[in-house]
């Protein structure tokens, strides 16, 4: 068995560069010598006291755990302004994990694809930071916060959208938070594809209830124990060219500009 990595000395001096501190200036603040401080963030202390642990946890707001055991610089921005918000998974006892992400050279979040090869190891490699950062990414312009994946589509349960569509979503943190029948890509313990539904989460019973958009799929229910991620829908890209309006839905919308003509019409007959 491997020996535990620890990361305390690269992450304090990693926060300490990312609060654009000089060495001198921060052991000021904590009141220790700078000398102190360079020996901790070299990792030549080896064994600092607990009292130091504490310093650093209070002043970065950071459980000692995070700083212990996470590689905090691998985190992205985004990710850690959510940890020092309040929401440190060892501070709040959560059962929820770090997401496994990439960054930039802007410590910016990639949006990282899972092409068809890779589906298949998706479920088991998702938790694996070296599995996630071997995946292509890329930029996206005008996201709103937060971190996204792409995921291909196949199959007919994901009617309408084209076959081969490249579905883009967004990393859903807290289940409890999505509304009843939004899209989403559902990844299952003990399925090897992706499962594209709308998602209403069952919070008493414990279940999410999984509907296709495509109208041949009955809807069924799984155990949140049974899932491993959440991502909503938040776009797709396609190559294919959609289908022409059918004759029906032509005809319906000539009917409903119909009816809100002749609504307008009565109105003013009335007045």
């Amino acid at each position: 068995m491997n020996p535990p990595k620890y990361f305390f000395a690269q992450n304090i001096k990693f926060l300490r560069e990312r609060k654009r501190k000089t060495q001198q200036e921060l052991a000021d603040e904590l009141f220790m010598t700078r000398v102190k401080l360079h020996a901790l963030e070299s990792g030549r202390t080896a064994a600092p006291q607990p009292e130091d642990y504490f310093k650093f946890s209070d002043y970065f707001r950071l459980s000692i755990d995070t700083l212990m055991r996470i590689d905090i610089s691998k985190l992205g921005e985004l990710k850690l302004r959510d940890l020092q918000a309040g929401n440190d998974v060892y501070l709040a006892g959560s059962n929820l994990r770090i997401l496994a992400i990439t960054v930039d050279k802007a410590n910016k979040e990639n949006v990282e694809y899972v092409p068809v090869k890779a589906k298949a190891g998706y479920r088991d490699g998702h938790a694996n930071p070296e599995y996630i950062a071997a995946l292509p990414k890329f930029s996206f312009p005008n996201l709103p916060s937060g971190t996204f994946r792409m995921f291909p589509t196949s199959g007919d349960s994901m009617l309408p959208l084209p076959e081969g569509a490249d579905v883009l979503c967004q990393f859903a943190e807290d289940w409890t938070a999505i509304k009843a029948g939004t899209l989403c890509i559902v990844i299952l313990k003990g399925e090897q594809d992706f499962v594209f539904k709308k998602v209403t989460v069952n919070a008493e019973k414990r279940s999410l209830l999984l509907e296709s958009l495509n109208p041949q799929y009955k809807p069924y229910e799984v155990e949140i124990k049974e899932v491993l991620e959440i991502w909503k829908y938040h776009s797709y890209q396609s190559k294919a060219i959609p289908e022409p309006v059918a004759d029906v839905q032509h005809i319906s919308h000539t009917l409903s500009e119909v009816l809100k003509r002749l609504s307008k019409i009565e109105e003013k007959v009335e007045k």
